[in-house]
């Protein structure tokens, strides 16, 4: 199983010094998992059947975040956080125009 750390995107968040950007993606790591053979290779929440694209849609559909969690007990408020900072991470990367 891959971690999120085992990639190899560098991660910025504005404000944040080195060792709050080591406990960011420490704890990402933690949650965020990707497995080849789970989910299609997609990321998930903790090993679970739970992929980060079905908490960012519940969000984008207007749930709040105790309706994510009440729509899906397995998951923490962390897990939600992790999803958020996960997609962060992946968008937050320059784009060059000619």
């Amino acid at each position: 199983m891959l971690k999120l750390r085992d990639w190899d995107d560098p991660v910025q968040y504005p404000g944040a010094g080195p060792a709050e950007e080591a406990f960011i993606m420490t704890e990402l790591a933690e949650r965020i998992t990707v497995n080849p053979a789970q989910c299609g290779g997609r990321p998930c929440i903790r090993g679970m059947r739970i992929r980060v694209i079905d908490v960012l849609d519940l969000l984008a559909a207007g749930l709040t975040q105790q309706q994510v969690l009440n729509e899906l007990p397995d998951l923490e408020a962390e897990d939600i956080s992790a999803c958020l900072r996960f997609a962060s991470s992946r968008l937050n990367h320059p784009i060059l125009a000619a």
